[in-house]
């Protein structure tokens, strides 16, 4: 069983799929509790489901890029066979993670998007390293920045891993509404770093605070 908290579909507001219709299985809970969270709503509540029940559901969305966040996905024991059972259906799959938990056992055709935690969040100390190498060349790689010493430490984080050359993509986002997004493309330019400027797009097409978009 799983603990749903929200499936919609929608336009894909993040990664190098931004823009792209996209079905969400946001799942409930997590054990971190990052500063600038912008999904709090999703620690708690949502309705059980059989994997096969949510499924049916995205199946009904008609739509074949599915994404399974949270939370923190990861968390439900289950989100392995629903990964499986979507790649089966024939679906690309998503997976957004916080970076805290291992990802060796995800599917090989699911995409990791894995949120490395800068100290701005209140949470780079849980990051599971092991994570970096496990990384495969389709997978992608998430820092969101709130200020100048986060821009630092993901910049290092980059350069020690040598991220840029092993997945598919390092993606810099700032902060919504705390971080200038001129003042990060500033510093990566100045840095010449190989990496992607990420906005959150869901977050100028909608609210900021709407949810199941």
């Amino acid at each position: 069983m799983l603990v749903v908290h929200e499936l919609y579909v929608s336009v894909q507001g993040e990664s190098t799929h931004t823009g792209r219709p996209c079905a969400f299985v946001r799942l409930t809970a997590c054990d971190l509790r990052c500063s600038w969270c912008d999904t709090p709503y999703a620690f708690t509540g949502g309705k059980k489901m059989s994997v096969d029940e949510v499924v049916a559901a995205v199946e009904q969305l008609r739509c074949p890029l599915v994404e399974i966040t949270g939370g923190e996905p990861l968390l439900q024991r289950d989100v392995i066979p629903l990964m499986q059972k979507l790649v089966a259906a024939g679906h690309e799959v998503l997976v957004e993670t916080g970076g805290h938990l291992p990802i060796s056992e995800l599917p090989p055709e699911v995409v990791a998007i894995v949120d490395v935690k800068c100290p701005g969040s209140g949470e780079a100390a849980k990051m599971h390293w092991p994570n970096l190498d496990a990384l495969r060349p389709h997978d992608e790689v998430k820092f969101v920045i709130k200020d100048r010493a986060d821009y630092e430490y993901a910049r290092t984080v980059v350069r020690d891993h040598d991220l840029a050359s092993r997945v598919e993509a390092v993606l810099f986002s700032p902060v919504h509404g705390v971080l200038a997004p001129a003042d990060l493309a500033k510093w990566m330019l100045d840095d010449h770093l190989p990496v992607r400027l990420q906005l959150q797009q869901h977050k100028y097409v909608w609210d900021p605070q709407a949810r199941g978009v």
